[in-house]
């Protein structure tokens, strides 16, 4: 009998993950139930579970799936240069966020598995293992910051980080919700709200 190609089990795995966020999207990640999913795949249900054991397990593949590309987005921005300006690397990242919020998008399940998070220590344990691995990415910033001049040696890398990681979320829930912002909206806000950071830093430096 010949073995099931490798090719083939990631087109099966990939199938459920595409019907379970149909499902999400449709119903959400609360009501949709194991049985939406093995009717949307048109799999059975021991074909689902060879792939997945529970719909935490589907929550949590669609879940770090959603955050691949935002954190393949900041990582390269991060560590490229000349090191892009604060208000140039988060329009990338929310013009990144916006491509990713169609409709059926995976980062509309992103606050969903937020609220999960609260209650479901399961899924919480993906989404802590998520955001902190964005967080880290903020730090290397800000630590990039430091070394050109836009920030004073002994600045707090780790506040700037956290402060920094609390813009996205809030962007998300506005373009999603509120439907009324977008990236070039972002850029200018915290240009404005930071207009003269460069010059500052250069004077606490070498004042």
């Amino acid at each position: 009998m010949p073995r099931v190609s490798e090719e083939h089990l990631e087109r099966r795995r990939q199938q459920i993950l595409d019907a379970a966020q149909t499902c999400f999207a449709r119903k959400g990640l609360h009501t949709t139930t194991m049985q939406d999913v093995f009717a949307e795949s048109g799999l059975s249900a021991g074909a689902v579970y060879r792939y997945f054991k529970s719909k935490d397990d589907i929550i949590s593949a669609l879940t770090t799936e959603a955050t691949v590309d935002l954190r393949a987005s900041l990582s390269e921005a991060v560590h490229s240069d000349p090191l892009p300006t604060p208000p140039e690397l988060i329009r990338t990242i929310a013009e990144t966020i916006v491509a990713l919020s169609a409709p059926g998008g995976p980062v509309r399940l992103i606050p969903q598995a937020w609220a999960l998070a609260l209650t479901d220590p399961n899924i919480g344990d993906y989404v802590r293992t998520n955001i902190g691995g964005i967080r880290r990415l903020w730090r290397d910033y800000a630590e990039r910051m430091v070394e050109v001049g836009w920030l004073p040696p002994d600045a707090d890398t780790d506040a700037v980080a956290k402060a920094l990681l609390g813009v996205l979320p809030g962007f998300i829930l506005q373009y999603l919700i509120l439907g009324d912002t977008d990236p070039e909206t972002l850029a200018r806000g915290v240009t404005q709200l930071f207009p003269d950071y460069r010059a500052t830093a250069s004077q606490i430096t070498h004042g």
